[in-house]
């Protein structure tokens, strides 16, 4: 049986720069050896090669692995003519527009609509589709899927130019081959944009997309894997230190190609090849579990997928945070709600007669106070613990059953891990760093002037001990160099915002402190203003100069939420925040509380628009926000949809888009056009 959990790996130091690494081109013969850094006392290395690599994989692997396998937490076509004029339009110059929404200007993310002005481009349900922004029609579409396949796959764009690239997560992938991974896996789909799109190539990575980003024509992209490695099955009243010994055994007689992760590219033709990330292109922490590994891999959409692949690099690490700057990708391994992943010790059925003064009865399972130190959560949600076989029901007095062992709770530690992306190719693996407690997501990490900000939340296993910190580390060795804590005690981040030196962090469980924090020295961070009012700012954006607006919830003062709040604050004096005006909607909320691509502000008008859900309808509350404040404008929906039976809904809106005088929204349904200015519908496009 296969066991193929990840584990968040419990430590990372500072690690190593490689020649193998910075390559990325040529075969690894004809790069330079890899060579050691030294940083104080801490030896920073790459595998030397796959003799090396298999030995220090397995014996960490070996050190990590449990009588249950790898422990972790269990997250949770159009006419040719048609096509050919939006390829004309696509030379001619674009309208002003809006981009998406991202947290570093010039390092694009991947999201479910893109538009350069002449073109909205967007995927759902494994079809991809381009609207001509000029006829408001859609001129062209690419079936991804095959078959009845497509419905509710996810999908992500990247664009650059004419071309695309498509992160998929499900679905069978056209283009049959044999492939060495089941269907549903990911796979990265590059795409001509030009007259009538078509593939010109299938990537399906081993492993799970984590996130991706983009500079320039340049993506790059993360996945993460597990060794693959069958455990024996359990035997029968088996001992837990003999199912340890077992996997051991298992884990020592695993080939490196357990660990290495394949690639598999598919070009235009159907013609497959498969790679694997080279053992000289794996580098390691000092200190790794050998149970996950980190894969970068890098295609210029350019020059679309070459000889070289995706010429992927390898990390024994473990991370699902993705940051990046124009110089570096930061992935960080935020800690999970922990449980111990277990496979259930096989049970003896009990004999027929269960009447009988020997039949043994089945064990309790104990009800988790916590699930964030008690026994996993399955797919089902129900809690598993290993069982303890019954027995024997020949024998006069049942023998006691053996106690299950007591779950340790690891220390809440967020490792992350920086590559060097400043020169074209392959990325190089610099350093890891490590601090107590938790992320909320990647607006949790900045870098600015040669330091990685970061802020995270350390319960300690006690939330009403939590408290929230601001740690600076020097982001050439990853070392600490000053901190801020005491952020919230007994709270947690809900939205964290960096700008310049400036830090904005807002803690929540009952009121809503909005620290503001000066970081201009990174040796000595301090808080210069607070700010408590009810409710919470989910999303922090940086509005015009001076000015901050919080999106999230307003609250009672006992902190029960009662819905949507846009607030706009004055944070020209950091000693001083105030907030100077607030939208709020009773029972309602919005996606951009914890998407931020779903948020839409437009500086030079002050039209800013989110999703809205409210108890009966749903659409995009468009408003306008300046230093007079927070102003509605109105509510914008889509047409009602009828289903079967005469049930009708309203579509909820998941993007927008400012496009010439004009604002685009997106829902699941379709596209609609209204005038930026008075909000007169102008256009209905189906998408379905």
């Amino acid at each position: 049986m296969k066991t193929l959990i990840r584990t968040a790996v419990t430590a990372a130091a500072l690690a190593t720069v490689t020649a193998a690494c910075t390559s990325s081109t040529g075969d690894a013969s004809d790069r330079p050896p890899p060579r050691t850094t030294t940083l104080g006392a801490v030896r920073l290395v790459a595998y030397n090669g796959c003799e090396d690599a298999l030995a220090g994989l397995r014996e960490q692997a070996a050190k990590n692995v449990t009588a249950y396998g790898f422990g972790g937490v269990m997250p949770f076509a159009i006419a040719e003519d048609a096509a050919a004029q939006t390829k004309a339009r696509s030379d001619t110059a674009a309208p002003e527009h809006s981009t998406t929404n991202v947290h570093e200007a010039g390092v694009d993310e991947p999201d479910l609509v893109k538009t350069d002005g002449n073109r909205v481009i967007t995927v759902s349900d494994g079809t991809l589709r381009i609207i001509d922004t000029a006829t408001r029609k859609v001129t062209a579409s690419l079936k991804l899927t095959e078959g009845d396949a497509g419905p509710g796959v996810p999908g992500d764009l990247l664009v650059s130019g004419d071309r695309a690239l498509v992160l998929m997560r499900g679905g069978e992938i056209m283009y049959k081959a044999r492939s060495m991974m089941p269907s549903g896996d990911t796979r990265y789909v590059v795409v001509d944009l030009a007259g009538r799109p078509k593939v010109l190539s299938t990537i399906r990575p081993q492993g799970s997309y984590v996130d991706a980003r983009l500079i320039g024509s340049t993506v790059r992209l993360v996945t993460r894997s597990q060794p693959d490695i069958a455990f024996p099955e359990p035997r029968p009243n088996a001992t837990e230190a003999d199912l340890l010994k077992e996997n051991q055994a298992a884990v020592g007689r695993a080939p490196v190609t357990a660990w290495l992760p394949k690639i598999e590219i598919t070009d235009a033709s159907g013609a497959t090849r498969t790679d694997t990330v080279k053992c000289e292109r794996v580098s390691h922490p000092a200190d790794y579990t050998g149970t996950s590994m980190l894969t970068v891999h890098t295609i210029d959409l350019a020059q679309g997928v070459t000889a070289a692949g995706t010429d992927p690099i390898g990390l024994a690490a473990d991370g699902d945070v993705v940051y990046g700057t124009g110089q570096s990708l930061y992935v960080a391994s935020n800690p999970r709600w922990w449980s111990p992943i277990v496979r259930p010790l096989p049970v003896v059925e009990p004999p027929a007669d269960t009447t009988s003064s020997n039949a043994v009865a089945p064990a309790e399972e104990p009800t988790p106070a916590d699930p964030a130190v008690t026994a996993s959560v399955p797919a089902s949600g129900t809690a598993s613990a290993p069982a303890t076989p019954p027995a024997d029901p020949s024998a006069s007095v049942p023998p006691e059953p053996r106690p299950r062992p007591t779950p340790t709770v690891p220390p809440e530690e967020t490792e992350v891990h920086r590559f060097d992306i400043s020169r074209p190719g392959a990325p190089s693996y610099v350093a890891s760093g490590k601090v107590p407690g938790r992320l909320l997501n990647q607006y949790s990490l900045s870098e600015y002037d040669g330091h990685l900000r970061l802020a995270t939340t350390d319960n300690s296993g006690d939330e009403q001990a939590s408290s929230s910190t601001v740690y600076v580390l020097d982001a050439a060795t990853m070392a600490r160099t000053g901190q801020v804590g005491g952020l919230g005690k007994g709270e947690r981040i809900y939205s964290v915002r960096f700008v310049g030196p400036i830090g904005y962090c807002v803690t929540f469980r009952q009121v809503d402190p909005l620290y503001t924090l000066d970081l201009r020295d990174p040796a000595a961070p301090k808080v210069t203003g607070e700010l408590k009012i009810t409710g919470y700012s989910a999303y922090l954006h940086p509005g015009e100069q001076g000015r901050l607006i919080g999106i999230g919830q307003e609250a009672s003062e006992k902190g029960r939420t009662l819905g949507t709040q846009v607030s706009l604050f004055d944070v020209s004096d950091p000693a001083a925040p105030r907030r100077l005006s607030q939208f709020f909607q009773k029972d309602s909320g919005s996606g951009a509380e914890w998407d931020p691509h779903a948020f839409l502000y437009w500086p030079k008008t002050g039209l800013s628009v989110l999703p809205l859900t409210k108890q009966n309808e749903s659409g995009a509350l468009v408003l306008k926000i300046d230093d007079s404040g927070v102003k509605e404008l109105g509510l914008i929906k889509h047409p009602a949809q009828r289903q079967e039976g005469g049930y009708t809904y309203e579509p909820g809106i998941q993007r927008s888009m400012v496009i010439g005088d004009s604002l685009w929204t997106l829902s699941y349904e379709g596209v609609q056009v209204n005038d930026a200015g008075t909000l007169a519908s102008q256009a209905w496009i189906p998408l379905r």
